[in-house]
């Protein structure tokens, strides 16, 4: 596949846990491609249910965005080196804080925006609202996507509302940050967890006020509908990693006479069941430590033959000999197994994964902790990301379980899942003192809209494989191309998977469904 210069990773954090949660030591060498099967627009009613759409052709934007050069800006706000030449652009849109559909009008939404690319046609990204910004992410994806891809779009990073540059929440108190993240996975008693819920909560509906309440995926429809204005298009083309499926997953099914042609890299799994969702992301985290370690077993690995139990002496060092960073971020048991969560998600930082925890075990924690201090401490530029984040997962969530249940449910994962289970169980308090919603948020269901691109990622510790099936499954027009790997998202990471996106984008090419694309 023809790549642009592929990005040095040298610091930061792929910001993309939040509340839900193989060639050579430590290093992710080329997939082997088979031929991706394609089938043409014309001939897909015969493989799944289709509404009556077809894909739309690629347009001539319209634009009436006023861009300025922020290259350095870009740069500086990411938390892995862009080694390319590239130039960024970056601009705000103005959008309404509520849904159209409200009752009231609660006033306007800034949403920052960022270009990428000389393709004349506007390809949003947007990430997970845990993750980098869509604004940051845009750029880095960019170094990993092919020339082909690039020289028809340009990428238009969204920054999702509450985070990034777009109206970001800043609400949580420092040591009620801290005080959320830092318990020890061991722990049995959640009280402390719930407690400092209780007061994050608390805290972001008074500092945020009626913007508290608009955080939330189903009021976001309307950021993405006023980008689409004025970027001056008939239909929105974008690709959407992780949770950020979801959002667009709602705009096509609500609007989908608007809906050009859309990649959803991993996606939430769509059902009721919190619970089992949650329990998959356990599986789904220890499925990518397996993978990890599978390839940190060489010579060359800096944590010897034994991964996981290198990981386990780290963490039973740190009870009682705690650390605290530059940034003020204190390192003990569960901060620290927090950013290995975190650096799994992007395999290509797996050998500075590797290298971090080595040097932590050693007394060095300060290359782990980069890995979540853009989460916890922010940056010169941007605020914390974990309020943002939990703002809107906690509004986006029906479910609201008892201490009790959650100090049962964290006992049965440590032995299920032993590296992340009980860490992942412990975040299911993180919402559960929070206001419920009143109704559940709508199950997209994309009738009547264009094909859609569905990849997974097999072993992917956010959104796990069966749960991205199943969110695939209920769209009728979707067809998923299901990689064999491990990470958060194929996009720039699988060559096949890769390859079929950008046929997809480009040539209006859907790829059979069930297409597989090896590690």
């Amino acid at each position: 596949m023809p790549s642009r210069s592929t990005a040095h990773r040298v610091r930061g954090v792929l910001l993309s846990i939040g509340v839900l949660l193989l060639i050579g030591a430590c290093t992710a060498g080329p997939s082997t491609r088979p031929a991706v099967v394609m089938q043409e627009q014309g001939d897909q009613d015969r493989q799944r249910e289709r509404g009556p759409a077809k894909l739309p052709p690629l347009e001539r934007p319209d634009s009436r965005i006023s861009w300025s050069e922020c290259t350095e800006e870009i740069k500086q706000r990411s938390t892995v080196t862009l080694a390319g030449d590239a130039n960024y652009e970056c601009a705000e849109v103005r959008g309404l804080l509520t849904s159209p559909d409200s009752p009231q009008d609660q006033g306007s939404s800034r949403i920052a925006v960022s270009k990428v690319g000389e393709g004349q046609t506007p390809l949003l990204v947007l990430n997970d609202v845990t993750g980098t910004p869509g604004t940051v992410y845009a750029a880095q994806l960019a170094e990993r996507l092919p020339d082909e891809l690039l020289k028809q779009f340009s990428l238009i990073g969204v920054d999702r509302r509450g985070t990034g540059e777009s109206d970001a929440a800043n609400c949580v108190p420092a040591a009620t940050r801290a005080q959320l993240v830092e318990i020890d996975p061991a722990a049995t008693d959640v009280t402390p967890v719930l407690d400092a819920a209780r007061e994050a909560g608390k805290e972001c509906a008074l500092r945020l006020e009626t913007q508290f309440s608009a955080l939330e995926t189903s009021h976001a429809i309307a950021d993405l509908e006023a980008v689409r204005e004025a970027l001056g298009l008939r239909h929105l083309n974008a690709i959407a990693r992780g949770e950020a499926s979801r959002l667009l997953s709602l705009y096509a099914t609500n609007h989908p006479d608007r809906t050009g042609r859309l990649v959803l890299d991993g996606a939430p799994d769509p059902g009721d069941d919190e619970l089992a969702a949650t329990e998959e992301t356990a599986a789904g985290a220890d499925a990518a430590f397996a993978a990890f370690a599978a390839n940190c077993t060489g010579g060359d690995c800096p944590l010897g033959g034994d991964p996981q139990g290198a990981l386990t002496e780290l963490l039973d060092t740190l009870r009682g000999n705690e650390t605290r960073t530059g940034q003020g971020v204190t390192m003990g048991p569960g901060t620290a197994l927090y950013a290995v969560l975190v650096g799994l998600a992007d395999r290509s930082r797996w050998p500075e994964l590797a290298t971090a925890v080595a040097e932590a075990r050693g007394g060095n924690t300060g290359k782990l902790a980069t890995f979540v201090e853009p989460m916890l401490a922010g940056s010169p530029t941007l605020p914390p990301g974990l309020d943002g984040a939990l703002v809107n997962s906690c509004n986006d969530r029906m479910d609201r379980l008892a201490p009790n249940q959650i100090t049962e449910t964290a006992g049965d994962w440590a032995n299920k899942y032993p590296v992340f289970g009980s860490l992942i169980a412990q975040r299911l308090a993180w919402c559960s003192p929070w206001q419920r919603r009143t109704e559940p948020l709508p199950t997209p269901d994309g009738a009547n809209a264009p094909p859609i691109l569905v990849l997974s990622t097999k072993a992917d510790p956010i959104t796990p494989e069966r749960g991205t099936a199943r969110a695939a499954d209920r769209l009728r027009t979707a067809v998923r191309v299901e990689w064999q790997g491990a990470g958060h998202g194929a996009m720039g990471q699988s060559d096949c998977a890769t390859e079929a996106a950008t046929a997809f984008l480009t040539n209006g090419t859907v790829p059979n469904d069930g297409t597989p694309c090896p590690a």
